[in-house]
C-alpha cells in the first residue's frame, strides 16, 4: 500500500483556502466554482481548520444562520484530523472511516503540504489495483 507522498506526487501540493474572516457565503461561493466539498482556513500563513459542506450544513442552516453574515471562523472545524506525507494510504481510509470525514490536510511539522480527499484515496487504490492486475496478466501470458 502506498503513502500519502505518492498521492501528492501526483495530485501536486496546491491547497485551496480561505481566510477565517470570510463570511461563509464567499466560502460556499470558491467551493463550487473550483467544485470541491472543503476550504482549509489558513490564517496569515497559518493553518487554523477546515470548512467543508458537512460544516454548512449542520452549522448554518440546521441552525437558521444566515451565510452572507456568519464568518468561516464561527463553523469551521478546528484542530481537524490530519495526516503526514509517511502515513499510508490504509492509514488515511481507517482515519476517514472512524472520524466519519472526507478530507485530510497533509502536515510535515507545522507546515501545510497538501490535502487529501476520499475521491484522492479511491482513485489511487483503483490505480494500484490495475497496475497490479496488468503486472500478472503479464505474468501469466509471457508477454
Amino acid at each position: 500500500m502506498g503513502t500519502v507522498r505518492h498521492i501528492l506526487q501526483k495530485k501536486g501540493h496546491d491547497v485551496l483556502s480561505i481566510n477565517p474572516d470570510a463570511t461563509v457565503y464567499q466560502a460556499l461561493e470558491q467551493m463550487v466554482a473550483q467544485d470541491v466539498g472543503a476550504l482549509l482556513v489558513v490564517n496569515e500563513g497559518r493553518f487554523v481548520g477546515i470548512f467543508t459542506e458537512r460544516d454548512y450544513a449542520r452549522k448554518v442552516i440546521l441552525k437558521g444562520k444566515a451565510s452572507r453574515q456568519t464568518l468561516v471562523r464561527e463553523i469551521m472545524s478546528e484542530h481537524p484530523a490530519s495526516v503526514t506525507p509517511d502515513d499510508t494510504v490504509e492509514n488515511c481510509m481507517k482515519l476517514m472511516t472512524q472520524k466519519y470525514i472526507r478530507h485530510l490536510p497533509v502536515m510535515e511539522g507545522n507546515k501545510l503540504v497538501g490535502l487529501v480527499s476520499i475521491g484522492d484515496i479511491v482513485k489511487y487504490i483503483i490505480e494500484e489495483q490495475k497496475f497490479i492486475i496488468d503486472n500478472l496478466e503479464h505474468y501469466i501470458t509471457g508477454t
